[in-house]
């Protein structure tokens, strides 16, 4: 095992430049590369003209997997359905008691229509529905992220969604059963093994063998990331995410074994994932530094957590709990942990977060897999107008008007009066009309 040294950056909200050291900590330049963007614009031109046949090309050029259609490239049911069987006994019972958690919460999101009649017979409301398709991407290869697929899949089950499309790569064949297993599970329609823009392209423009969809969610590298941002508008995307954050507030109750570890476990992401531990006493930040340098080379991939923590992390003191709260609500993080001895006052305070994982005994990696609270989040500071994905992101809302006779000779002169004023005379005329006696 190889020998490694970390020093975090130091950082205390007396110094007079903490701010915009602390701002330019969390700025993430999420700028596109502009080879990715010409070799994406080349792929999604491509199928969405040529459709199945640009997918199989370019999955056998990415891939190096040769199929003469896409026939070729779904995968059965009865394949999903033996990859779950073939599981561990262990590795089955966990991941059908994560899938069993998940949905027991996110059927409590589902939202109901409603309507309610004003006195004079008009009826107003909401109408819900769910989205009739979505695409759901997948990682693949090596990559195991069965956790994904669960909290991707079962809320757009939840909520109703008619048919729920897979895509995952399989680089040379290479399935993962896990993945498999889990789309079992969470009643995943169809299952295509591509991936890339190729596949973002095929779910959003369809192909001959895979229809359009209303939505695609999921997680993928800059190329899946650009092709989503592309296609937005001709169908709806969960959203673009950032490297994985966790903001950590403790104080001198805490175990500081249990924060390192914390820290590692979104720095072991990858090397742009950002760590931060906000705490107003300077004896434990000390151990927690003790802590990561002891249990740091124990880690497997300690070269990325290296990486991570020196580039983006930080241990902060603050003055005090209060303190700690203001600046968790400037930082905004995915995820954020109250490892404190009484967090329900800092509960209270916290506007900003995608998930607040409160007390010592809350870990984060809790809520990845198996907690229940859906896992994909709000990043980059953009917990501050965002939520966690849920049941609503694949449900619709329409509004439901019904006038009476009685509710047009009410409205009518309203609206009249404002289109008048706004130039807009056929608007002002629709409305009187029907106001007249016929």
């Amino acid at each position: 095992m190889s020998p490694v040294s970390l020093v975090m950056r130091r950082l205390n909200t007396r110094d007079p430049e903490f701010l915009s050291t602390l701002d330019a900590l969390l700025h993430f330049d999420n700028g596109t590369d502009e080879a990715i963007e010409r070799t994406v614009a080349e792929i999604l031109a491509g199928v969405r003209t040529l459709g199945d046949a640009a997918v199989l090309e370019y999955t056998r050029r990415f891939d190096y997997l040769d199929a003469a259609s896409m026939v070729q490239l779904e995968l059965p049911p009865h394949e999903l359905q033996a990859a779950l069987d073939g599981l561990p006994a262990a590795q089955r019972a966990a991941l059908e008691a994560a899938a069993a958690r998940v949905r027991a919460y996110h059927e409590r999101q589902r939202m109901e229509s409603w309507s309610f009649i004003e006195d004079d017979g008009t009826r107003l409301g909401q109408k819900i529905t769910a989205l009739d398709r979505v695409g759901l991407y997948v990682p693949g290869g090596k990559a195991a992220y069965p956790s994904s697929v669960l909290m991707n899949a079962l809320p757009a089950k939840v909520a109703g969604v008619q048919e729920l499309i897979m895509v995952v790569p399989t680089p040379r064949g290479e399935k993962n059963a896990l993945v498999l297993a889990a789309a079992c599970l969470a009643g995943v329609d169809r299952v295509f093994t591509i991936g890339g823009a190729q596949a973002v392209a095929a779910l959003a423009y369809g192909t001959q063998t895979i229809s359009q969809v209303d939505k695609i969610v999921g997680p993928g590298n800059a190329y899946v990331a650009s092709a989503k941002r592309r296609v937005f508008g001709v169908v709806g995307i969960d959203m673009v995410a950032g490297p994985s954050e966790v903001l950590v507030i403790a104080d001198a109750s805490a175990n500081p074994d249990w924060v390192a570890m914390d820290l590692f476990a979104q720095a072991e992401h990858d090397e742009l994932a950002q760590s931060i531990l906000l705490c107003p006493d300077a004896g434990f930040i000390e151990r927690v530094a003790a802590s990561i340098e002891r249990l740091l080379p124990t880690m497997p991939r300690r070269e990325v957590i290296t990486a991570s923590l020196t580039g983006r992390g930080a241990l902060i003191q603050v003055s005090d709990l209060d303190e700690a709260c203001v600046i968790a609500n400037r930082i905004a993080p995915e995820h954020l942990e109250l490892a404190v001895a009484d967090p329900t006052p800092l509960e209270a305070k916290i506007r900003h977060a995608g998930a607040i994982f409160i007390g010592h005994y809350a870990s984060e990696s809790l809520g990845d897999y198996c907690a229940g609270p859906n896992h994909v989040l709000p990043t980059s500071r953009s917990a501050r107008f965002s939520s966690p994905l849920g049941v609503y992101d694949f449900q619709k809302r329409t509004s439901l008007i019904e006038v009476s006779a009685a509710g047009a000779r009410t409205l009518g002169p309203i609206a009249a009066t404002l289109a008048h004023g706004e130039g807009l005379t056929a608007h002002a005329r629709a409305a009187e009309m029907r106001c007249e006696k016929i």
